[in-house]
Parts: C-alpha cells; structure tokens; sequence
C-alpha cells in the first residue's frame, strides 16, 4: 500500500557545524519509507529527464548519448528497488546491485550514504546484491557506469531515511527538524538533547509504503563525498580475512576442475580410464560435461593429479588449424573500403594499418564458482557482473525455473570484463547436477588463456586527406573478430532502440556499442568510425575498455605521423584541433607536469595522447627506455625489452566520489595500457592459443612498471560523476605506443610489439595442465 505523507521534511535541514552552506538543487524526487520494524527507504528516479536522443551531424553520438547514457537510462525504471536499512544498532545497510571486482564501489557507495545521512563511514555497510531478476537492466557492472548510475539513487534513498529520522528525532525530543544538528549519527537539539540513529530506527519505521518528496542538496555541499578515503576493505584484504568465491564454507562443496581439450572448445569424444581415475586417491567424482571431464577431490592437489592421468578422445574444436596469420587474412578480407579515394594535386593521403593481437582477459582471481544443485533448486556462488543474466542461463542449462535458482554475487578478484560471463558459474551448475553433489569449482591457470574469454584480434585502418595544413577527412576502418555481448547489455540495446539516437536501432548489436563508445574528439572535417567484424568461433568479451584501447592507439600514433608530416610538435597539433577544452586541459596539464619537450638521451624519448569517453577526458605522457642495455636486462623468468620510465596522467571524471580511488584506478589503468602495447597477448597456433598461465602472460610485471607514477586529479564542476574504470587504458596504450615510436624511429603497426616473439616453453596441450608445483620456495626473491 502506497500512502501520500502531508507535507515532507526537509532532506538536509542542517549540517553540523563547519559544513558548507548550500540550498536545494532544482531537481526533486520521489522516495519511500517502506513498511517495517525499522526504518527502510527505497528511491524512485523515474521523472528523471533522459538524455537527449537528437544528434546533429556535426558531432559524434558519443557526445550527446555514450553507453553510459544507455545504461543509466535503462536502469532508471527500477531505480525505486533501490533501498538503504537503517537498524536498531544505528548501522545503515545497502547491498549495491553491482559487482565489487576491485574497483572500489562499495567504499564509494559508503561514502555517499555517510555523506549524506551524517553518519561515520565505518557505520556503513555495503554488500552485493544477489541476482534480482526485478532490477531487470539495473544489475549490470561494466562500461564505468556504477557510479555514473548509481550516485543519483543512492543519495535519494539515503536523503529520504535522513528526513524520516529528523522527523522522528523531532517529535521525541520536542523541537523543530530545521533546528536539529545531524552529526556521526547523532541528532541533537537546540536544548542539547539528543538521539542516535540506532534509537530512532524504530519510530523513524513505517507501518505502511509512504511515498516522500525530497530535494538533494547541491553536491557542493557534501562534506565527504570528494575527499580521498581508504577502501573500507583494504583491512580485511592485507591481512587476508576477506572471502573471495574459493574462501566461502559450503556444506560437502569438494575441490573440482575440469579436464580441457588440447583445441579450442574441443568436446569429449570417451574416457579411455575412467575406472582408474575415480580410483585415484582423494577422487570423489569423474564426470564427463560438454566443456570436458569434471573431477571432484579432496584437495585441488588431487584433482590436478586426476585431471592429468585422464586419458580422453576429443572431438576438434571451432577454430581447428586456425593461426594468427590465417586470422589475419581473414580480417584482411573483411576489411570495409575507404570512402574517401587516394585524391592527387594539391590534397595528400596519409595511410596506416595496424593489427592488434588477441589478448587474454583473465583477472588474478581464477574463474571459480561454487554450486549446490538438487532435483527442484539450484543455488550458486560466484562473482558475476551480469548475475540476472546468469541466474537465466543456469536456470536454462539445468531445466529449472529462474525462480528455483539463486545466485549469489561475491566480490572478485578482479574482471576486466571476464566476469561480465557466468562461464564459471554455469559449468558448476552442469558439474553438480551430474554428479549430484555440491561442488567447488576452480579453473585451472591453464585453463583461462586456452579455453577461457580472448578479447578479439582486430585491425584498424586509418585514411586522412590534408589541404594547406588543414585534415579534411578522417576514416577508421576496425575490423574486429566478433564481440560476444551476450552478458546483458545487446538486451538492453534490443529493448531501447527505438530511443536511442537517429539510425542506431538500425545497426547491429557490436555496431551500436562501437559507435556509442568510440569519439575522436579533433577537428578533421568529415570524419567516419565504422566496424566490421567476423565471427569464427573464439570466446572473446569486451575486455576493459572495449574497443577504446586498439581504436584511441591507432589514432594516436596516427594523429603523430600528421604532426610530424606537417612539421608540427605533438602538443601543438592536437592542441590546434582539439575540439573540447576538457581534453585540452589535461593534454596541457600532462605536458607541464611531465615536461614535454625536454632533452633526453638517444634511444628514450615521451609520448604523449589523449581520450574522450565516458563523460570525461584523459591524457597520458610517458617517457619510454628503449637503449640496448635496458631491451636486453635480464629479470628471471621475465619478458623485459622497453621500459616506461615515467608516466603522468591526467584525468577529468566529472564529480569525485573518492580521490585516492579514481588514483589507483588510473594507475592500474596505465599498467593495463603499458601491457598491451608491449607486452601482453595470446599466440594462437594450429587451433589453440600457446599461453598458460600468468608465467605465460607477460603482463605488465614490477620490472616494467615506471618508477615515477603521477596522477592529476583535474578540477570539474560537474555535478555527477563520469565514468573512471576504463577511463585510464585508452590513451595509456596510445602513450606508450608513441613513445616507443619516437625513441626507436620505427612506428609499430602491429600490438603488443614484443608479439612476434614467443619467448617462453610452451606447456603440454595433453595433458593439459602442468603437476602441481613443488618448489614453491625456489622462485621466491
């Protein structure tokens, strides 16, 4: 039952002393105190204006809808399911229909809710959200959009339990809401009387739905929101007490893994000694799945010991005798024509391709999941980013109802756009239906470069015409091994087509998201991105930052060659025909901060670039050691060859939620960016990919890490948060790919530029994981 209140008190009557002064924003919403034993309020920001769908043909879609857009506007119907419990020990709960990976949203999260009910952060507490199938588009984690979508609501539901609790502070200690003092979770009158949070949850409680109008106040006013702040996990993660998928108690839920096919998505033809595996010692369970033969065990030891004694005939996999060099031409025959021709007289043409390699996706933290599935119910842990997504396809793998199978989301060790797929959880699910018992499932490191998600192989060509020192055109062509957007958000694209903007509802799936997401935010006249892409069977996802990483690096060491073709100094140029004073403020900020220009022994050089995405602007300049002696260091067991040296970054995310975490996401942004343009890539030959595992995957290491890191947190009058979990990759690869370009003379075409090289053992395909180590110590420094 919803009951409308008389008149509402209001959100924020006053700060505690030393706050800012400030009123209400112009735009009003509508909460709910929900019925219950203490005190439960819910937001609505459905009278929310979306954004606008009209797009000039001057500039790009990205600047007037991006994806993040789409995916705030599609969360915005359920927005009113999201709820803050204030309980009778004063403590305030809100469990965030988003996925923890790293990234810091529940202290973010806290902090609003803190900031905005004044009360300590320690007194908050934020968890995840199982799946919840009513949140429809509104459990999704990807695209840098949980805070960009979620401050909003979160600041409503926590501005409604404030006003409920002001109100009943003020009826019990007899004074008026616009003379109370909030401060710690304290209320305090004028007379000096006062009441905690944990005394007022119960009277502040509705025994009925009460809708309830409030008015945020400017976000100038927050007192915590924008200053840095500690991750409120960082405790429990250094000292090793926080619970990732692997550390969960579940009744009987033994060690399994999973015997893989020496190709790609290979299948189980027979098990040769069935018989004499599941005699093996610890052996519980062998299976055989569609993705291989399941062994469940005592200890993971034993199951790693069962999984290479097995002695299976496979069926070939989707990409048989495949290569990068036979990907390459098929990416080479799918490539679209340039419309503008190779003009002559006064006109020049400039032309590049580049080709970037498959890379692999996989976090620290293994693919895991653990399930318990019985005759008429299943219920499964894992960390998932799209869990409403997997909850359907568990549910349709095992013929149950979605309503019969629970997921729970646990906080992961990382993503980078791994966990957008329930793989894991999925495959536990068949696990344990076959065997009939609850099982603990872990992918082996192995497993994850080989059979797991790639992102794609991809070229970019590039065409730009010039007059007089002016770029009158400017085409990309990206041709791109397909995307598997099947996590959730094509749903959302299919479901809101007919608003999106002009001619979108027309493209494909991978087509909408690359032209929501790609902006090249220069001058050049007429200007065109388009994709095409070919579907041959891999396991790919949209790895951190999407398409962003390959286009944004192309165009970069692309934009260079202009300036040094017009004879112009890197800055000068993009600053010339940069279009918004966003970008042209970090690209400034960076060049003083790591003085661009300055004198630098053969052999080094910077290289500098900028990104527009996601509400915001990055640029990046680092400084790159590609002399003899540092190629050829020797680090054991390590690729070194170039060395970044120096990186600075600057970065405007709109409105700061917390500092230091936008800090160390620019950081590991700029590792992600150093790796794949050095480093970091998969080699596919005769149907199945060399890597396994991280001594495999050169990532980028301590020993190629810059030894002088700065961040540049720039200033913005934005009144809402722009995306920052990808934000730091793009111009971070592009940096790096221009300084290495300026300090060896060679402009690389091909990414990461150590790939031609396979600089390790491969391991066995059969078996198909290496024995347990047993010299653990002897690799320690």
């Amino acid at each position: 039952m919803t009951t409308t209140s008389g008149p509402p008190p209001p959100a924020r009557p006053t700060r505690a002393p030393g706050s800012p002064p400030g009123g209400v924003s112009r735009r009003r919403f509508v909460g709910f105190v929900v019925a219950g034993a203490t005190l439960t309020v819910a937001a609505e920001i459905g009278g929310a204006e979306p954004a606008s769908a009209a797009v000039p043909s001057t500039p790009q879609v990205p600047e007037l809808y991006d994806l993040g857009d789409l995916q705030t506007h599609s969360a915005l119907p359920t927005s009113q399911l999201i709820r803050i419990t204030v309980d009778d020990q004063g403590l305030a709960h809100f469990a965030i229909p988003r996925m923890e990976v790293g990234q810091g949203i529940t202290t973010a999260a806290a902090m609003i809710i803190a900031d905005e009910l004044s009360m300590r952060i320690e007194d908050v507490r934020v968890t995840l959200a199982p799946a919840r199938p009513e949140l429809v588009f509104n459990q999704l984690t990807g695209g840098s959009n949980t805070m960009e979508s979620m401050f909003t609501p979160i600041r409503v539901a926590a501005a409604v339990a404030r006003g409920a609790l002001l109100q009943a502070a003020a009826t019990a200690l007899g004074a008026t809401v616009a003379s109370l003092v909030v401060k710690g979770g304290v209320v305090t009158a004028p007379d000096g009387s006062s009441r905690t949070y944990a005394e007022l949850s119960g009277p502040a409680a509705a025994s009925t739905t009460t809708a309830v109008d409030v008015a945020l106040a400017p976000t100038s006013s927050l007192d915590v929101v924008g200053t840095p702040h500690g991750r409120v996990d960082a405790l429990e993660a250094v000292t090793g007490r926080k619970r990732f998928t692997m550390d969960l108690d579940v009744p009987d839920a033994l060690p399994t893994m999973v015997c893989r096919p020496p190709t790609l998505n290979g299948t189980p033809r027979s098990v040769d000694n069935l018989a004499a595996v599941q005699g093996m010692s610890g052996v519980t369970d062998v299976v055989v799945v569609d993705t291989g033969v399941a062994v469940r065990a005592a200890t993971f030891g034993q199951c790693i010991d069962a999984v290479r004694a097995l002695r299976v005939t496979w069926a070939g996999g989707t990409v048989e005798g495949e290569s990068d060099d036979s990907v390459l031409r098929r990416l080479k025959d799918a490539e679209l024509p340039m419309a503008v021709p190779k003009v002559p007289l006064l006109t020049q043409t400039v032309d590049m391709r580049f080709e970037f390699m498959f890379r692999s996706s996989a976090a620290l933290e293994p693919n895991c999941a653990i399930a318990d599935v019985r005759d008429d119910r299943a219920t499964v842990w894992a960390g998932l980013k799209a869990p409403i997504v997997a909850q359907r396809n568990i549910a349709k793998a095992l013929g149950l109802p979605v309503a019969a199978v629970t997921v729970n989301v646990v906080t992961g060790g990382g993503s980078f756009g791994h966990k957008l797929f329930g793989d894991a959880a999925i495959e536990a699910a068949n696990i344990s239906r076959a065997m009939g018992k609850p099982v603990r499932l872990m992918w082996h490191r192995a497993d994850e470069p080989r059979q797991g998600r790639t992102h794609p192989m991809a070229t970019s060509r590039i065409r730009a015409t010039l007059l007089a020192g002016q770029v009158l055109t400017f085409e990309q062509r990206h041709t791109s091994i397909k995307t598997d957007f099947s996590h959730g958000l094509g749903e959302r694209l299919t479901a809101m087509a007919s608003e999106l903007p002009a001619g979108l509802g027309n493209l494909g799936l991978a087509e909408s998201i690359f032209t929501l997401t790609q902006e090249l935010p220069y001058d050049f006249g007429v200007v065109t991105q388009l994709l095409s892409e070919v579907d041959m069977g891999f396991n790919t996802g949209s790895m951190r930052n999407i398409y962003s990483p390959d286009v944004a690096c192309a165009n970069e060491l692309f934009i260079d060659q202009l300036a040094k073709n017009l004879r112009q100094d890197p800055v000068a140029f993009r600053l010339a025909f940069l279009r918004h004073e966003r970008v042209k403020a970090c690209l400034r900020k960076v060049a003083e901060v790591g003085q661009w220009g300055r004198a630098m022994p053969a052999g080094t050089a910077q290289g500098i670039a900028v990104h527009s995405e996601y509400k915001g602007a990055t640029a990046v300049l680092v400084e790159i050691d590609a002399r003899p002696e540092t190629v050829g260091r020797q680090v054991r067991d390590a690729v070194t060859g170039p060395r970044v040296t120096k990186a600075v970054i600057a970065v405007d995310a709109g409105l700061v939620v917390n500092p230091r975490g936008l800090e160390a996401q620019m950081m590991g942004g700029v590792s992600d960016g150093i790796a794949l343009a050095l480093t970091s890539s998969n080699h596919l030959q005769d149907g199945h990919f060399l890597e396994a595992s991280w001594d495999n995957y050169f990532y980028t290491r301590q020993w190629n890490v810059p030894p002088s890191f700065e961040c540049v947190v720039m200033p913005s009058d934005a009144p809402l948060p722009g995306g920052a979990g990808e934000a730091g990759v793009a111009a971070s690869v592009a940096a790096t790919a221009c300084a290495y370009a300026r300090a060896t003379g060679t402009v690389p075409t091909r990414f990461p530029v150590n790939h031609g090289t396979v600089s390790f053992t491969p391991k066995t395909f059969v078996p198909p994981v290496p024995p347990s180590p047993t010299d653990g110590l002897a690799h320690t420094y």
